[in-house]
C-alpha cells in the first residue's frame, strides 16, 4: 500500500498540466467547451501519450472526457479504436446514445443486441471504423472478442483501454465483482496498448488492489477532490424512516428527481407502494424485478422529470442523469465508500443537492451482524468492521459532516457550512455517568440469576430494566432484584436507545448473535472505571427541517423547473421553450433529454440570445456536430 501513497503524493505534486492545441481542439468542436476542469487536461495529455493511469475523480467530475478526448485524438492520428470496459447495460447505452449525438463513431456489444446487429458492429470494428466500443469484461474476455483484438492489435490498431467502474476489481471495495479479476489479461496480452482506470471512490485498501489486480504498478495516480460542495449532508435519527422520508420529499424536493434507497428488495417495494399511495410519482427498482420491468423503469426515470425511484443498490452505477436533486437511505449502508458513490448521484450539473438519510439502532445492529455472521476470513472481517466503524462515526459525529468524509479520503478541508451538522450545530450532553449505567447493568445480567440467565438480552429488555420497568420478562429472570434496576429512570425509552446506539457505534458495546444480545466490549472498561468521557448527541427534536432549507434555496424553484442561471421573465420564456424543442428532439432521437443538451447548456442560451450561429457556438456545450444539426432550429426558438 506505501508504493500507492507514494504514488498518490507523486501525482500531486508539480505544476499543473496544460492541454495541447489537439486536445483543445477536440474539447472544443466535439463537446463545446472552451477549457478542460481541475485535472483533466493532465490526464487527457498523460493518455494521449500512451502513459497508463489510474484517475481517482467524484461523479460528476468528468471522467468520462480523460478516455473520450483521448480516444478521439488517438483515433484521428490513426490509433484505431478505445475499447471501453463497463459493468452496466445502461451506462453503455447512455454514453453511446451522447456520443452519437456528437457525430462520434461509438457503438457497444451487450446482451440487448441481436445476432445481426451485434455482427455489424463487429464488422464496423474490424474495419477500423469505430472510436470508442463499450463493453463488459466478461464479453471482452471472450475468445471471439479476443481474436478480434489481436487481428486489430496486429494492425496497430487498439488505442486504449478504459476500464470504468475500476474499483469493482477489488474485494475490499463496495462492489466487487469478479469478472473484473480477469482484466489483467488485456496488459498481458496487450502490453503497448495504454489503459485508463477510473473510479469514483477508493480508500487506500481499494487503491491498493487495483493498482496490484490490474498490474498498474508503473501507472501514474491522479486524485481529484472528493469534495462536491454542491451536494448537502443530512443524517436523521430514525422516528418513523416513511414519514420523514414523506416530510422530506414534500418539503424540499417536490416535483423532483431523486433516488431513495432501501437495503432489501421487499422494502424497496413496500416503500415504492406507499410513496405512490401519498401521492408521489414513484418506481421500484431491484435485481428480483423482470428484466423488462427493471428496463421500463429505468428508462421512465432518465427520461421524465420528477420520477423518484426506490432502489436496492443495484440501481445507480453509471446513471449519467445530471438533474438528480437528492439521494435519500432508509437503511445504513455498508461503508462510506458505498455511501460516497450513492450520494453522489445527486447533483451531477453543479446545482443544489441533498444526501439525506435515516439512521437507527436496528441499522448499527444489522451491519455489525452481516459482517460477523459472513462467510469472510477474519482479515476481511476486520476490514469491513473498521469501514462500518467509519461510517458510524460520520453518522454520529458532532462536528461537519464533509470534513470527516473528505478525511477518509484524506483530503483536508474546512467546515462547509452546508451540511446540517454547520447549520444547526447539535447540542451534546455529557452521557458518562449514563453510560456507566447502562454498561454496569449488563454487566448484572451476565452475573445474575444461575441457570436463569440465558445472557440473551437486547436493547429493550435493558432499558426496561434501566427505567425500572416490571413486565412480565423483568420478574421471570428476577432483574427487578438487580442494583441497576430502575437506576436510569431519568431517561425516556428514546433516550436511552439513542445511548445504546452511541455506545455500539463508539465501539464501547456489541449486539451479536440472533437476539441481538448487547456485550460488553474491551473498551467497556475504561468506561466503567470513570477513565472514559462519553459525550453523546442529544437526540433532535421531532419538527421538519424543510423550511430553513428552502429559504436558503429560495428561487431554486420547488417543482425543480427554474432555470439553473437567474433569468428574467423572457428568458425563463425562452428557456421553457427551448427545453419543450428538446423534449421532441429526445424523444425523436429515443435518447433521454440530457443527452441533447443539459439545462446549463440551455439556461445559458435563453440568458444571451444568440442571434447568429457564431454566436451560439459561443455557448458552452454547443459543439460542431450539434450547431450544424440543431443550430437553425435553436435559432428559431430562441427568436420567439
Amino acid at each position: 500500500m506505501s508504493a500507492v501513497i507514494d504514488a498518490l503524493d507523486a501525482s500531486l505534486a508539480g505544476p499543473p498540466a496544460t492541454a495541447t492545441p489537439a486536445a483543445l481542439e477536440v474539447l472544443h468542436e466535439v463537446f463545446g467547451y472552451a477549457a478542460f476542469r481541475g485535472q483533466q487536461a493532465a490526464i487527457v495529455e498523460h493518455v494521449c501519450a500512451g502513459r497508463d493511469a489510474l484517475v481517482l475523480m467524484p461523479t460528476g467530475g468528468g471522467k468520462s472526457l480523460c478516455y473520450q478526448v483521448p480516444a478521439i485524438q488517438r483515433q484521428r492520428a490513426g490509433r484505431g479504436v478505445t475499447v471501453v470496459v463497463s459493468p452496466l447495460i445502461a451506462l453503455m447505452q447512455d454514453q453511446v446514445g451522447a456520443l452519437e449525438e456528437l457525430g462520434v463513431s461509438a457503438a457497444f456489444l451487450n446482451s440487448t443486441l441481436d445476432g445481426d446487429a451485434a455482427r455489424q458492429i463487429e464488422r464496423e470494428l474490424l474495419a477500423g471504423r469505430l472510436t470508442l466500443l463499450y463493453a463488459a469484461p466478461e464479453r471482452i474476455l471472450t475468445p471471439r472478442f479476443l481474436a478480434m483484438l489481436d487481428s486489430l492489435h496486429e494492425r496497430g490498431l487498439v488505442s486504449l483501454f478504459a476500464i470504468d467502474e475500476a474499483h469493482c476489481v477489488s474485494q475490499w471495495g463496495h462492489d466487487f465483482r469478479e469478472e473484473y479479476l480477469g482484466l489483467s489479461a488485456l496488459h498481458e496480452r496487450y502490453p503497448t496498448v495504454p489503459r485508463l482506470a477510473l473510479t469514483a471512490t477508493a480508500d487506500d485498501h481499494t487503491r491498493a488492489d487495483i493498482v496490484a489486480r490490474l498490474q498498474l504498478e508503473a501507472a501514474r495516480l491522479f486524485v481529484a477532490s472528493f469534495d462536491r460542495p454542491n451536494i448537502r449532508y443530512t443524517i436523521v435519527e430514525k422516528d418513523d424512516a416513511k414519514r420523514q422520508l414523506l416530510a422530506f420529499l414534500r418539503d424540499e424536493h417536490e416535483g423532483e428527481a431523486g433516488i431513495v434507497y432501501c437495503q432489501t428488495r421487499k422494502k424497496v417495494e413496500e416503500t415504492a407502494a406507499w410513496l405512490v399511495e401519498q401521492g408521489i410519482a414513484a418506481l421500484p427498482y431491484h435485481a428480483g424485478l423482470d428484466a423488462e420491468v427493471r428496463r421500463v423503469n429505468q428508462d421512465r426515470f432518465l427520461r421524465e422529470e420528477g420520477l423518484v425511484m426506490v432502489a436496492t443498490i443495484a440501481f445507480g452505477m453509471g446513471i449519467d442523469k445530471p438533474d438528480v436533486r437528492f439521494v435519500a437511505h432508509l437503511d445504513l449502508p455498508k461503508n462510506i465508500e458505498g455511501y460516497y458513490q450513492e450520494t453522489g448521484r445527486a447533483g451531477r450539473d453543479g446545482e443544489p443537492a441533498d444526501a439525506w438519510m435515516a439512521y437507527g439502532l436496528q441499522d448499527v445492529v444489522q451491519q455489525r451482524r452481516m459482517i460477523d455472521e459472513g462467510e469472510a476470513d477474519e482479515e476481511f472481517k476486520r476490514v469491513q468492521r473498521a469501514k462500518l466503524d467509519a461510517l458510524l462515526g460520520l453518522a454520529e459525529a458532532h462536528d461537519c459532516r464533509r470534513v470527516r468524509l473528505l478525511a477518509y479520503f484524506g483530503e483536508a478541508s474546512e467546515p462547509c457550512g452546508n451540511c446540517d451538522n454547520c447549520l444547526t450545530p447539535p447540542a451534546t450532553w455529557d452521557a458518562t455517568e449514563a453510560a456507566r449505567k447502562l454498561l454496569s447493568c449488563i454487566y448484572r445480567f451476565h452475573q445474575h440469576g444461575g441457570f436463569r440467565a440465558p445472557r440473551a438480552f437486547g436493547a429493550v429488555h435493558l432499558v426496561d430494566v434501566l427505567r425500572g420497568k416490571r413486565t412480565d420478562r423483568v420478574a421471570q429472570y428476577g432483574h427487578d432484584e438487580l442494583s441497576t434496576f430502575g437506576i436510569g429512570a431519568d431517561l425516556g425509552e428514546s433516550q436511552w436507545r439513542g445511548v445504546i446506539r452511541q455506545l455500539i457505534a463508539l465501539g464501547h458495546l456489541r449486539a451479536e448473535g440472533e437476539f441481538n444480545t448487547l456485550v460488553l466490549t474491551d473498551s467497556s472498561r475504561a468506561v466503567l472505571r470513570g477513565e472514559v468521557t462519553v459525550r453523546l448527541r442529544v437526540p433532535a427534536e421531532k419538527v421538519a427541517r424543510g423550511g430553513r432549507m428552502r429559504k436558503v434555496r429560495a428561487g431554486g424553484g420547488g417543482a425543480g423547473k427554474a432555470a439553473p442561471l437567474p433569468l428574467d421573465a423572457a428568458g425563463e420564456k425562452r428557456f421553457a421553450a427551448l427545453k419543450a424543442w428538446r423534449g421532441e428532439v429526445a424523444r425523436a432521437h429515443n435518447v433521454p433529454a440530457y443527452v441533447v443538451f443539459h439545462d446549463a447548456t440551455l439556461a445559458q442560451m435563453a440568458q444571451a440570445q444568440p442571434q447568429s450561429l457564431d454566436a451560439l457556438a459561443a455557448i458552452g456545450g454547443v459543439g460542431a456536430k450539434k450547431l450544424e444539426r440543431y443550430g437553425e432550429e435553436l435559432l428559431r426558438v430562441l427568436a420567439g
